[in-house]
């Protein structure tokens, strides 16, 4: 039995988080191409019988595309703005594709609040496991429109992360633009090696991390490495992997040697 075997033979519930760089072109319309690819790969897990949670990202894009604007807002009220118009066009494509698997889709969004304060954790919690109980596929997504920097994540690799210890999830996937964590960053340096897996994350791995991601995007691997911290710490392996690769989530529910695996931590 191979490491990842070892760590992913039993998953049942997973929470897949996808980023803007993924699911949107540089003019921040939506991808419908890889939403698509996105949506196949999760029903067909879904068939599989494994529970499945999508974080998505892209809001604040599909705004920036719908409303013609050039790039991200550095403006908090036209982010906002963005966000509430992109969030509902982000939700009518997933429900128009899940829709043709014969899956149903509910939307959650939520502020680090709804998962921090004791009651609100315990709601939040109730209403993911009825909806997975029911065989729904929940969508999250940072309640863009409205937050306040007070009770914001940032980011959905924080967010993401923070769902699969809410909801005891046995695997955190986030699909980026890059391949996994590497040595170095292989956009600087071509012969930057792939870290195929880290069983703890020391101050030298913290150092491989860069800095932001796309102008679309609101992460990077610093934020990704944040996450990969929380998720462990509550048991949760996490894998890194590039969103764009052909059959990447069954890849890695497969076993495949692919992206970068985090270990979680024993008790």
């Amino acid at each position: 039995m191979n490491n990842r075997q070892h760590y992913l033979k039993n998953v049942k519930r997973v929470v897949i988080k996808v980023g803007s760089s993924t699911l949107t072109y540089e003019s921040g319309l939506l991808n419908l191409y890889m939403i698509e690819h996105l949506v196949r790969q999760i029903s067909d897990l879904h068939n599989r019988g494994l529970e499945v949670v999508l974080v998505t990202s892209a809001a604040i894009g599909a705004g920036i595309g719908k409303l013609g604007l050039k790039k991200k807002p550095t403006n908090v009220v036209v982010s906002q703005a963005a966000a509430a118009v992109g969030q509902g066009i982000l939700m009518n494509t997933y429900e128009k594709f899940f829709s043709e698997y014969g899956k149903t889709v509910a939307q959650i969004l939520i502020t680090k609040d709804d998962i921090t304060q004791e009651e609100r954790v315990t709601n939040a919690k109730n209403t993911f496991c009825e909806l997975l109980e029911r065989g729904v596929i929940p969508i999250v997504n940072e309640n863009d429109a409205i937050i306040v920097d007070e009770i914001k994540f940032g980011d959905n690799d924080t967010l993401s992360a923070m769902v699969s210890s809410l909801i005891d999830a046995d695997l955190l996937i986030l699909l980026s633009d890059i391949d996994g964590l590497y040595n170095d960053n292989p956009k600087d340096n071509p012969n930057a090696v792939l870290i195929n897996c880290v069983s703890q994350i020391t101050d030298e791995i913290e150092s491989c991390a860069g800095g932001a991601g796309s102008q679309l995007g609101t992460g990077g691997m610093v934020t990704k490495i944040r996450a990969a911290k929380i998720a462990t710490s509550g048991g949760v392996p996490m894998v890194i992997a590039k969103g764009e690769t052909p059959d990447i989530i069954r890849d890695i529910i497969c076993f495949k040697n692919v992206g970068t695996l985090f270990l979680p931590k024993t008790q």
